[in-house]
């Protein structure tokens, strides 16, 4: 009998005069795929360490991280499992233009464009989109809700 697990992740909506701070990234096929700044989480790193770094990693943005979205779980059609901890920060200083090799480059774009994407199938699964409305509609948690020793 095998062992079922979850990948744990991070990602973080930025907003910034109405765009988030967003990745396009090779998915593979004839288009790229769009996603926030996400990853996984590495041994022994803490949740939002690991979301600090994925944005530094990713967009070159230190940004301040100030609330949590709450889990999300995402079950893909090949059927993996990922409890995907989503955040909420402002951008505060861009780093430069050295970017993860995987990241094609970093946008800010608007509801409407992100709607667009989604309508091509071109967000990297649908927790992107919804994120994003969920810090529009200010559901967010104290990040004292993250107990971690």
């Amino acid at each position: 009998m095998s062992r079922w697990q979850p990948y744990i992740s991070v990602a973080t909506v930025v907003e910034r005069a109405g765009r988030f701070l967003m990745v396009e990234e090779d998915g593979g096929g004839a288009e790229t795929l769009f996603n926030q700044p996400a990853g996984h989480l590495e041994p022994g790193e803490r949740i939002k360490e690991a979301a600090l770094r994925e944005l530094r990693e990713e967009t070159a943005w230190q940004v301040g991280i100030t609330d949590y979205l709450g889990m999300y779980v995402y079950r893909t059609p090949d059927g993996l499992t990922f409890h995907s901890h989503g955040f909420f920060g402002m951008a505060l200083a861009h780093l430069g233009n050295d970017l993860d090799p995987a990241i094609l480059a970093a946008h800010w774009l608007t509801l409407e464009e992100l709607e667009a994407l989604d309508r091509a199938d071109r967000l990297r699964s649908p927790l992107v989109l919804r994120r994003v409305r969920d810090a529009l509609a200010s559901r967010f948690y104290p990040m004292d809700v993250i107990h971690e020793r």
